[in-house]
C-alpha cells in the first residue's frame, strides 16, 4: 500500500528498509512505535482525522501480516485440537471421526461488528476503554446524578450481589472514571475522547426485542465550546459509515439524569428509505439510542468545571445496530448458541 502521510509513509518506507534484518516477530513490533501514531490522530483538523486513520489502519495491516508471517517461519506448523472433543487416544489425529479442530469455527457475528465500530471510531479520533462486568453503586448511579432514593433509579432493573455490587446495566457506569482519568488533557488545550465498549445485564423478560444480557458502546467527548449539533453530527457520520449509506436524522426530548438537555435520537430507515416498513413500524423512522450533553453535576462529580468545558454522551445498543443491519428478527439468537443461525455470518 502506498502512502500519501509524510509520517505514516515515513514509517511504512523505515520498517521496508529493515525488514531483512528482523529476526522474529519481536523485533517488528518494536520497529514500529503505532501507539504514537494512532495518539496523533487527535491532534488533527477533523477533516484530515478520516484518510489518516485509513493509512494507518492500512500500516497497522501490513504490520500484522509481517508478524503472521514471521511467526510462521519460527514456528512448525501443528495440528489444532479440541480437547473437549470426544477422543479415543488409540485412534490418529487424522483418522478421527468426531475430532473438531480450531479452524472450524468462526468469529460471533457480535464480535466481528464490535470490530467494525470501534474501527471507525478510532478513524474518528476517539480511544477505547472497555467496560467493567461488575461495579459499584457509585459508578452505576451516584457519580451519574442519580441521588439515593431517586426515582430514576427504578429504571435500570439491576441484578446485584449480597455484597452491594452491581452488575453494571449500562456502560455510562465507565464515565466517571475516564473523565477524571482524562481531565488533565483538558488543561492542555486538548479534549476527552472515548468510546467505552461492554457487556451489560438487566432483570428483564426475556422476547424478540428484550435480552437479560447485551453489549452497548458508550460515547464520551468534552472539551472547550462542545455543543449538541457536535453530537448530532458524530453520531450521523458514525451511522452513514456503518450502514454504508446517506441517512436523515432527528432528536426529539428525553430524560437522562445524567445529561441536560436529553435526547432519543431517531434515524432514517435504512431499508425503506422513510418509504415505511415492517422494521421501522411504517413510520419511515427508527428510535436507536439515548444521548444528550452531559449534566454539569456529572462534571463538577469528576472535578471538571462546567462553567469552562462542555461535553456530550451517549449509548447505543450494539445488538440492535446489528440486528437492523441484517434483519434478525430476535435478539436471542446472540446467545442461544445456535449454529444455524451462527454459521450465516462465517
Amino acid at each position: 500500500m502506498e502512502y500519501a502521510n509524510p509520517q505514516i509513509k515515513q514509517v511504512a518506507e523505515q520498517l521496508r528498509g529493515r525488514l531483512p534484518n528482523l529476526q522474529n516477530k519481536e523485533e517488528i513490533f518494536k520497529a514500529v512505535e503505532l501507539k504514537a501514531l494512532f495518539d496523533g490522530i487527535k491532534t488533527l483538523p477533523a477533516d484530515e482525522r478520516a484518510e489518516y486513520g485509513r493509512e494507518l489502519n492500512g500500516l497497522k495491516k501490513e504490520l500484522q501480516a509481517l508478524v503472521e508471517e514471521a511467526a510462521g517461519s519460527e514456528l512448525p506448523t501443528l495440528e489444532s485440537i479440541d480437547v473437549t472433543a470426544p477422543f479415543d487416544i488409540n485412534t490418529p489425529l487424522n483418522q478421527h471421526p468426531q475430532l473438531l479442530t480450531s479452524d472450524t469455527g468462526s468469529k460471533h457475528p457480535l464480535t466481528t461488528e464490535m470490530e467494525h465500530v470501534l474501527d471507525i471510531f478510532y478513524r474518528m479520533g476517539f480511544n477505547a476503554i472497555e467496560s467493567r462486568e461488575i461495579d459499584d453503586d457509585y459508578h452505576m448511579f451516584t457519580s451519574l446524578n442519580f441521588p439515593e432514593g431517586h426515582p430514576a433509579r427504578d429504571d435500570y432493573d439491576t441484578f446485584s450481589t449480597d455484597e452491594g455490587l452491581i452488575a453494571p446495566a449500562h456502560t455510562s457506569s465507565m464515565q466517571n472514571r475516564i473523565l477524571k482519568m482524562g481531565k488533565d488533557n483538558l488543561d492542555h488545550d486538548e479534549t476527552i475522547a472515548y468510546v467505552i465498549p461492554g457487556r451489560v445485564f438487566r432483570n428483564e423478560d426475556l422476547d424478540a426485542r428484550h435480552e437479560h444480557t447485551f453489549y452497548q458502546i458508550e460515547g464520551l467527548y468534552v472539551g472547550k465550546g462542545v455543543h449538541a449539533g457536535n453530537l448530532i453530527a458524530t453520531l450521523k457520520t458514525f451511522l452513514q459509515e456503518y450502514y454504508d449509506k446517506e441517512l436523515d436524522v432527528k432528536t426529539q426530548p428525553f430524560y437522562f439524569p445524567f445529561t441536560e438537555p436529553s435526547f432519543e435520537f431517531a434515524l432514517s430507515c435504512p431499508f425503506c428509505n422513510k418509504e415505511g416498513c415492517s422494521i421501522c413500524g411504517h413510520s419511515g423512522w427508527i428510535e436507536l439510542l439515548g444521548c444528550g450533553m452531559i449534566h454539569p453535576n456529572v462534571l463538577r462529580e469528576a472535578g471538571i468545571d462546567p462553567l469552562k468545558y462542555s461535553g456530550f454522551a451517549w449509548g447505543m445498543g450494539v445488538d440492535r445496530l446489528v440486528m437492523m443491519k441484517y434483519d434478525i428478527e430476535d435478539i436471542r439468537n446472540f446467545e442461544s448458541a445456535n449454529l444455524a443461525f451462527l454459521r450465516q455470518f462465517s
